[in-house]
């Protein structure tokens, strides 16, 4: 009963239309028509909808039941959707799953032991484990293509899904957790290994950028340090200054 109550809980915060709508204008104004794209860690597929809408091409990823299920029964056909997690090799894992909040799931074993201290996250429990299937970054661009943005929402994990890209791409967004400084800090020095990146944070689901310019890394470390550890979370999107 737990895993419907976390999955309608998801419906209602995230499948919604004002979510939609303020994703959809934030993405046409970052993306053109016939961009290819990655979601990774579709969840309700709002992104995946708000981005195809903006003309995107699609391909989003969901390893986690039951919302792999609700994403091949309810996207549009001319989004891709792999039922798979991405990491640094092709392999099979093993997902924390919060069955009543389902959104913090998570393949990152530290980022579970951990959240129990953490500022909103004293009231989540991981009850159960699935094996899901995954891939790299790596073999999605071998087999889609490159794409010019590739978000990122996995609890933990996202610079694990960095591991398994060996090239830079346009634009990535990665989620941001105030509580775990220390895990934007790794994705961020990992987008430095791939590239010359400038950043931008996007709070919560608001659809728009929190500076009015791209900053450095630095500027975003001391940004994502000064953030009250029971703030918000939220997307740090990076763009690349020279694409090789």
């Amino acid at each position: 009963m737990g895993g419907w109550l976390g999955f309608l809980r998801s419906l209602v915060i995230y499948h919604n239309p004002a979510s939609l709508r303020a994703w959809r204008r934030f993405y046409r104004d970052l993306l053109a028509p016939g961009d290819l794209v990655f979601d990774v860690g579709a969840h309700m597929g709002t992104r995946a909808r708000a981005m195809r809408r903006a003309g995107a091409r699609v391909v989003a990823l969901e390893p986690q039941a039951p919302f792999a299920g609700f994403l091949r029964r309810t996207l549009p056909r001319d989004i891709t959707l792999i039922e798979a997690a991405a990491g640094r090799s092709d392999t099979e894992a093993e997902m924390a799953v919060s069955s009543r909040h389902p959104t913090v799931s998570s393949l990152r074993t530290e980022f579970v032991e951990g959240a129990g201290a953490a500022p909103g996250f004293g009231h989540v429990k991981w009850d159960r484990r699935q094996r899901v299937r995954m891939v790299t970054l790596d073999g999605l661009i071998a087999q889609h293509g490159r794409p010019r943005y590739v978000k990122i929402d996995v609890e933990g994990f996202e610079v694990e899904v960095l591991g398994g890209l060996s090239a830079p791409v346009q634009i990535v967004s990665a989620e941001y957790l105030p509580a775990f400084p220390e895990m934007t800090h790794a994705v961020i020095d990992r987008l430095a290994e791939l590239g010359d990146y400038r950043f931008n944070p996007v709070a919560g689901e608001t659809g728009g950028f929190l500076w009015p310019d791209w900053r450095s890394a630095d500027a975003a470390r001391d940004w994502l340090d000064g953030l009250a550890p029971s703030a918000g979370s939220g997307d740090l999107f990076a763009r690349l200054e020279v694409l090789e």
